[in-house]
């Protein structure tokens, strides 16, 4: 039987990755404004607002990619989660976290997925998750451009680790009419520039002329990703489903991790 969706709860279908029934696990991207999780076994991703209620009003417990309280965000895990977890055993989880979110980031997240029972916890910045759900060929430089709600992020990947980054506490919730998208246009290339100007090997410059990656909702947008490719002079290429690219492959390292567990290349907590 499917559990019916909560109100405001988006569900995608994907297909689904071979599933060890001994085995269980979580795959989680914690947004500012939304929170996408993959769970072993299930076809489904589960989308929802990254909102709490506390009292007689919403609260919003993630803001411009930090966690500003951490029980809100343990009980809004546990409202989207709790009842879908297997009785018996515990999970392993996979969670995203913005690239420049640091360790005060990861330490409050791991705090708060704590209400989930997880056996072990494995984070992956968010530009390297996007990068997998891709299949890019990380042997060579890589920009990966994601374009949040409340929060853009430029990241040059190489070898698949993270070489540089630049965020901006801008995203797609600021289009209103005193804002316009070439504000975050403007931000991306900002952004890209001062990671050229600062580089001294050509990797910054490859991987620009290689094309960015673009994911996020705002690469949704078109508004946004045409002047960009303008203004940058390079192509640009957008991940399918850019809004849960992170997710899904967050969902890629997991089934890597349940196989054959040293080549996520992620300590486990």
């Amino acid at each position: 039987m499917t559990t019916p969706s909560r109100p405001g709860t988006v569900t995608t279908r994907h297909r689904s990755w071979p599933w060890c029934r001994r085995c269980s696990g979580i795959a989680l991207d914690l947004g500012s404004a939304r929170t996408r999780a993959w769970t072993s076994g299930r076809r489904m991703i589960l989308d929802v607002p990254t909102v709490t209620f506390p009292g007689a009003g919403a609260a919003y417990p993630i803001q411009r990619g930090t966690i500003v309280d951490t029980p809100g965000t343990s009980r809004m895990l546990d409202r989207l989660l709790g009842n879908r977890l297997p009785r018996f055993g515990r999970p392993l989880l996979i969670l995203t976290t913005p690239v420049l979110g640091g360790l005060a980031y990861r330490a409050e997240a791991r705090t708060a997925v704590e209400i989930l029972r997880p056996r072990s916890v494995l984070t992956v910045p968010a530009a390297r998750a996007v990068a997998m759900t891709a299949d890019a060929d990380l042997t060579r430089p890589l920009l990966v451009v994601d374009i949040g709600a409340h929060l853009t992020e430029v990241t040059l990947l190489a070898d698949g680790a993270v070489c540089d980054a630049r965020h901006t506490a801008l995203g797609t919730s600021d289009l209103d009419g005193r804002t316009a998208p070439a504000r975050i246009t403007e931000a991306i290339v900002a952004m890209t520039t001062a990671m050229l100007e600062q580089d001294h090997t050509s990797q910054t410059l490859d991987a620009l002329q290689r094309g960015p990656l673009l994911a996020g909702g705002g690469a949704l947008r078109p508004e946004i990703i045409y002047p960009l490719a303008d203004q940058l002079h390079a192509p640009v290429r957008t991940v399918p489903a850019p809004h849960t690219a992170a997710v899904r492959g967050a969902a890629k390292l997991l089934q890597a991790a349940h196989t054959h567990p040293s080549a996520t290349g992620y300590a486990r907590r």
